[in-house]
């Protein structure tokens, strides 16, 4: 039986082709990497592992068993991992996605506070500015219609929206009394809502659903951080969901005043997104946790 040091090391010098930075990598003396590598080459009696221009590439044996030693370092660890979720303590690698709307405070805390519980988990987030299609072992977050995919999709609730602007903007050029004024203010919008595209509609609980089909945008952002950041300099009107605009007066008072209060955009679905089939512990109680961290902003997720 090979031993699981000697295998990483073994990998880890085929991928870098230098003792030095193997040994780096690995936070072991250069002996001791020596030494398992010449161990794992008599256990299977034979070189590995040729010297050339100052590196260390494998022969024609070691190309062989190369394939090998990784399907047995990954077969561990797979062993490793399913071991762990029958212990009580949640452990291992959770891969994390979220639409950039959610990234910056409430999400960052959310991961955050999943590590206080179980700290043995090692998380790794990152910003999505599309909808995945593919997410073999982890959870994303998404905002908006996520399109065909083969993930599981799970409604978690909804973001209403409302016109906002600055309001030294609005004392400037004044406040829009009804839709229609909107075609006077100069307009910032998210990519996608391009002219020509698929009107916009704001919606009033007694006058009924309006058209609106904004003028052309002389700012566009592919992020709601960005759209709120111009809108709050001051550059003119635009659609956002009020949760987040609620989140960014708690820190900057003042910079955002809803216009038309009776009239609100069209609701945002905010989804979680997970494989299908039997999932990791760590995954399941990411889920979990999730669920239970749900803003009260969020609209029931019937309302979507």
């Amino acid at each position: 039986m090979y031993d699981l040091k000697e295998l990483e090391a073994f990998a880890v010098v085929i991928r870098s082709g230098s003792l030095s930075l193997s040994a780096r990598e690995l936070d072991l003396p250069k002996s001791t990497l020596s030494r398992r590598i010449r161990q794992l080459e008599s256990s299977v009696g034979q070189p590995l592992l040729r010297r050339e221009s100052n590196q260390l590439i494998p022969n024609e044996a070691g190309r062989v068993f190369y394939k090998y030693c990784n399907e047995m370092l990954v077969l561990a660890q797979q062993g490793s991992e399913a071991l762990n979720e029958l212990r009580e303590n949640i452990t291992g690698e959770l891969v994390l996605r979220s639409h950039e709307a959610f990234i910056r405070g409430w999400f960052a805390q959310v991961a955050e506070t999943f590590m206080t519980h179980h700290q043995g988990v090692n998380i790794r987030v990152h910003t999505q500015t599309q909808a995945p299609s593919d997410q073999a072992d982890g959870v994303c977050l998404w905002l908006g219609d996520p399109g065909e995919s083969p993930l599981r999709q799970e409604l978690l609730g909804s973001l209403t929206q409302g016109v906002y602007g600055h309001p030294d903007y609005l004392n400037a050029r004044g406040r829009p009394q009804n839709p229609g004024d909107l075609g006077q203010h100069t307009w910032v919008d998210l990519l996608g809502n391009q002219p020509g595209s698929p009107a916009l509609t704001l919606h009033h609980s007694r006058h009924g659903i309006y058209p609106l089909q904004p003028p052309v945008s002389c700012l566009q952002f592919d992020q709601y951080c960005l759209q709120g950041d111009a809108i709050v300099r001051k550059q003119g009107l635009g659609l956002m969901p009020h949760w987040m605009v609620e989140r960014r007066l708690q820190a900057h008072p003042g910079t955002l005043e809803l216009c038309l209060p009776e009239w609100r955009g069209p609701s945002l679905p905010v989804w979680l997104l997970y494989p299908h089939g039997s999932l990791p512990r760590r995954v399941r109680a990411f889920l979990s946790h999730v669920r239970n961290s749900i803003p009260q902003g969020w609209c029931d997720r019937h309302a979507a």
